[in-house]
């Protein structure tokens, strides 16, 4: 991957209102960048918060019960605890194949009595969304759809990609070599992640700063067609990590008090009792 050398311009786009069910995001993001002043330019990324575009599709629900509609999201339970003060944290795997807390439903900055699901494919809208800034602009331009996840291994939130069009998601660096002339077997850097990630510390969580511009890294970009983000969701064979802890500890005692039984029972019918 090539790219400014000298470092990459990230910037939050202003002047976004409350997104309602129905409202047409492209045409928002289209006037708020003309009033920015900085208009678009070929090989920039535009990284929309997942909230947006979900409330522009109208994926608000009624719900007095947050925990029923993470029900009706999840697909597998990977890990399930109970704090001290009695709440459950559940680690889900959601429809999009995406695993964290709560299946991504989300009732913060939405209506009394309601919830927001995520995007019902977000990469057809990041798709959608860059075909339609690319024609208005004329600007060779991608797209990320983002969300706030927790990592298996470190405390804390990052923001990634749960959606992507015209952005190559990975930066395959296999079969090149380092400085030292040392071949690269596993190097695969997720662009997709990395730049909703930078996106994420220009926009935030409370400034009501929606999307984030990312400026530098024109080989990124490409054909609207490149690979979306459900390419980064690792398969259940690739997944070394598919349960929770305590979950694969009962899952191995359960299968080991079972592969006994069935070995004590094989033992007796040979020994003709």
């Amino acid at each position: 991957m090539t790219g400014n050398p000298l470092g990459l311009s990230v910037w939050a786009l202003p002047g976004i209102p409350e997104v309602r069910a129905g409202d047409d995001l492209a045409e928002l993001l289209l006037t708020a960048i003309g009033a920015s002043g900085r208009p678009l330019a070929d090989g920039d990324v535009l990284v929309v918060t997942s909230k947006i575009v979900s409330k522009a599709e109208g994926r608000a629900i009624r719900a007095t019960d947050r925990e029923a509609a993470i029900d009706a999201e999840t697909v597998r339970v990977v890990a399930s605890r109970t704090g001290r003060d009695g709440r459950v944290t559940r680690i889900v795997e959601n429809r999009l194949g995406v695993v964290g807390a709560a299946a991504g439903v989300d009732a913060s900055n939405t209506a009394p009595g309601t919830v927001l699901l995520l995007p019902e494919d977000p990469d057809r809208s990041a798709r959608e969304l860059a075909g339609t800034l690319r024609e208005r602009t004329g600007a060779r331009v991608g797209v990320v759809v983002s969300d706030t996840l927790g990592r298996a291994w470190r405390d804390g939130q990052t923001d990634i990609a749960i959606g992507a069009a015209g952005v190559r998601v990975f930066d395959d660096l296999r079969g090149e070599v380092d400085s030292a002339g040392r071949p690269l077997h596993v190097t695969r850097p997720c662009l997709a992640d990395e730049l909703a990630a930078a996106a994420d510390l220009v926009k935030g969580k409370t400034r009501g700063l929606p999307v984030a511009v990312v400026r530098g890294l024109p080989d990124v970009v490409g054909d609207l067609d490149l690979p979306g983000a459900s390419r980064i969701i690792r398969t259940a064979a690739a997944d070394l990590f598919r349960l929770g802890s305590a979950e694969a500890e009962r899952l191995g005692y359960e299968r080991g008090y079972r592969d006994a039984q069935e070995a004590g029972a094989r033992t007796a019918e040979e020994a003709g009792e």
